[in-house]
């Protein structure tokens, strides 16, 4: 895996802070049950366990004990719909735009917590053999 400097590392935080309070504000505005709402609440924990993963780097830890198995395989495909999102809308929109940084700032953050995903995946299946 790739070494990340601490302003990677804290630049991805905030990325993820950002996505996630979007997320919530967006979730708000649908009604519990719908298909949209599951789906913002899905993506919230997925950028949730994500932003985890990425600040345990800081630490140098890759303990995952507050998170299951199943919620880590969950957060998948969330984080990579994002991430395959993000691309196409980032495509649409000239590069020096604000939406443009917001958007490159957002991928960077998603590609960095989805190696970190998979390999929380890894272990804890390592550790369940």
């Amino acid at each position: 895996m790739v070494d990340f400097t601490k302003k990677d590392i804290n630049e991805a935080l905030q990325a993820i802070a950002s996505m996630i309070s979007r997320t919530e504000k967006s979730k708000e505005r649908f009604a519990q049950g719908t298909s949209q709402h599951t789906l913002q609440k899905n993506r919230l924990k997925a950028l949730h366990i994500a932003s985890l993963l990425i600040s345990k780097v800081l630490v140098e830890n890759n303990a995952v004990d507050c998170y299951t198995e199943e919620d880590l395989k969950n957060a998948l495909a969330p984080i990579a719909s994002l991430i395959s999102k993000s691309e196409k809308a980032r495509q649409k929109l000239s590069q020096g735009t604000w939406q443009h940084t917001m958007l490159s700032n957002n991928l960077k953050a998603l590609h960095m917590a989805l190696p970190l995903l998979t390999r929380a995946l890894g272990a804890m299946n390592a550790e369940s053999r």
